[in-house]
């Protein structure tokens, strides 16, 4: 077919332009069905609305107390940690 690639480059450019054709159909075949295939109003039961994210005083279970060393040794890593 061309004269300056090889076998094997022309086999992969054939098998390239038809995974190429074959998405572009099944993109259409897709959009197709889309558009004149609605879903019905109840088909989608999803989340109305995201909850709140709670503070972390809101249950006993989110929140930990630190004992006196380790309340230094986090404010030791703290200050160890690079300024931007």
């Amino acid at each position: 077919m061309f004269p300056s690639i090889s076998l094997a480059q022309e086999i992969g450019l054939i098998v390239l332009f038809g995974a190429g054709l074959v998405w572009v159909v099944g993109l259409g075949h897709v959009l197709w069905d889309s558009r004149f295939h609605q879903p019905e109003p109840a088909a989608f039961e999803g989340l109305k609305v995201i909850p709140s994210q709670r503070s972390s005083s809101s249950h006993p279970m989110e929140r930990v107390e630190l004992t006196e060393a380790e309340q230094q040794a986090f404010a030791h890593l703290v200050r160890r940690l690079p300024r931007p």
